[in-house]
């Protein structure tokens, strides 16, 4: 999906939705600037992994909506009694990392009616890490920052395909067709 398909998010969203996936898979920061990551991690988290792109995905079913749920999280972080009370913040990205956690589980705790939303913004944060959906597979495992490579996922051989050498089973399950092409193809 092209950049331009995906929706259109201010700065301060953008920082808000960042922020809210580093809370769910902490990374490294990206930079001496970078304050929506609050770098509590050594490792690459959500956002190296693209968070970002997958929560706008429109197959995510919540890409129409993301831009409020991140004016939410800055509200919410402002509230009056709120985990973001005591900080006086501005947005969810200046919280300290430690009330950036406090509000996500007071966002997807059993009392919140709402707490089905943020968990699936939680989810595709996750998502994100876990499996990168939004790029091809032999990219991701290129891509040092991924869930996958970090969980020792196989990488492809050098044309970006990939062969198992041993079966997974420790033998072949069954005979390639005779007419399967050199690509894995049949007519």
């Amino acid at each position: 999906m092209a950049t331009e398909d995906l929706p259109t998010l201010t700065v301060q969203q953008t920082r808000a939705l960042e922020a809210f996936a580093d809370t769910i898979i902490p990374g490294c920061k990206r930079g001496a600037d970078d304050d929506a990551v609050a770098g509590v991690s050594a490792t690459p988290g959500a956002v190296h992994a693209g968070a970002l792109d997958v929560l706008r995905h429109p197959a995510t079913g919540i890409s129409d909506g993301i831009a409020e749920m991140a004016d939410t999280l800055d509200t919410l972080a402002r509230a009056p009694g709120g985990a973001g009370e005591a900080d006086q913040a501005r947005s969810f990205a200046d919280l300290p990392y430690e009330r950036r956690r406090a509000l996500v589980a007071e966002l997807t705790s059993r009392a919140n009616p709402e707490r089905d939303f943020w968990f699936l913004l939680a989810l595709f944060a996750y998502m994100a890490y876990d499996s990168s959906p939004h790029r091809p597979t032999a990219e991701v495992m290129r891509d040092a920052g991924t869930g996958l490579r970090a969980m020792g996922f196989g990488r492809p051989d050098d044309d970006g395909l990939w062969r198992f050498p041993v079966a997974s089973y420790a033998r072949e399950l069954a005979a390639v067709h005779p007419q399967t092409d050199e690509n894995g193809n049949l007519p």
